[in-house]
């Protein structure tokens, strides 16, 4: 059977297009020491063939980012609410709170100003889940500023999703070492715990350790169908098809018409679909307590 093409795919990762994509990217701007990334448009440029065009003066991104969900079967999609560079996300979350699903990305140096500030967005917004970039941060999975992080999702019944691998960025790739998670899901059982982007050269051990902890899940952010590590899509058509979920890069680096032209040569069981592009999101986001 394959792919179906009457799921309505719930994306756990998508972002609005801009007209200059640079000033979304300028908090990296530091971090980032090589000549060449400075003259990126994204910090990890260098890894997408075409990067979806950013859009006219005059368009609306969140117009255009509903057209594209509308076109290729996206009912929902999980948004960053917290940026501090446009208010687009927000203004999308609040005028399509059915199609946006709230969400807010994290830095653990802020400590208890940062926790109440996920009290406050969640207050406002219903967040469904906090996100992280701990290569961002500089600062590692399993450091003690997170810990008020996690204990603070722990206690409003939220995931977690954290980028693990090798960073896209040119940043060093310590914080983000997959072996650091094993020490979260232990500490914090209570926690929903999801890696994004990769977790590469680790999807092995991401694997191993989505089998030993039960509270462990993986989205597909970031990758292209096409290169879905070997070991992921294993795990999904065994052992797996409960933790594998589905997430895009609309519109950092790949296009919606990319991600679903080579979604369905990826080769899940037929079981597997339902589960990986809608039912283990409602689960794990809780959008089916709502």
């Amino acid at each position: 059977m394959g792919m179906p093409d009457n799921i309505e795919i719930i994306d756990t990762m998508i972002g609005l297009p801009s007209h200059d994509r640079k000033e979304i990217y300028k908090f990296l701007s530091s971090e980032l020491r090589d000549e060449e990334s400075g003259t990126f448009k994204m910090p990890a440029q260098y890894m997408f063939k075409d990067l979806p065009a950013e859009i006219e003066p005059d368009a609306d991104p969140v117009a255009v980012t509903l057209y594209n969900m509308d076109r290729y079967g996206v009912a929902k999609a999980m948004i960053n609410v917290g940026s501090k560079v446009r208010d687009d996300p927000a203004r999308a979350a609040r005028s399509f709170p059915d199609r946006f699903l709230a969400c807010i990305d994290v830095d653990p140096r802020n400590g208890m100003d940062e926790v109440r500030r996920i009290k406050q967005f969640h207050d406002e917004f219903g967040l469904v889940a906090v996100t992280t970039f701990p290569a961002g941060a500089r600062t590692a999975i399993n450091a003690a500023p997170y810990y008020p992080i996690y204990a603070t999702c722990v206690e409003l019944g939220l995931p977690i999703f954290i980028t693990v691998g090798v960073p896209g960025p040119r940043m060093p790739l310590e914080p983000q070492k997959v072996e650091y998670l094993d020490e979260i899901c232990w500490f914090f059982p209570e926690l929903k715990v999801v890696m994004r982007h990769g977790a590469e050269p680790w999807e092995a051990l991401a694997v191993k350790l989505m089998l030993k902890w039960p509270n462990l899940y993986y989205s597909t952010s970031a990758f292209a169908p096409r290169f879905y590590p070997k070991a992921i899509i294993d795990y999904a058509n065994t052992r797996g098809a409960d933790k594998i979920i589905y997430a895009g890069y609309f519109p950092a680096g790949l296009t919606y018409e990319r991600i679903m032209s080579e979604l369905p040569n990826v080769a899940f069981k037929d079981e597997v679909w339902p589960k990986f592009l809608r039912e283990n999101a409602v689960r794990v986001l809780g959008l089916d307590q709502a």
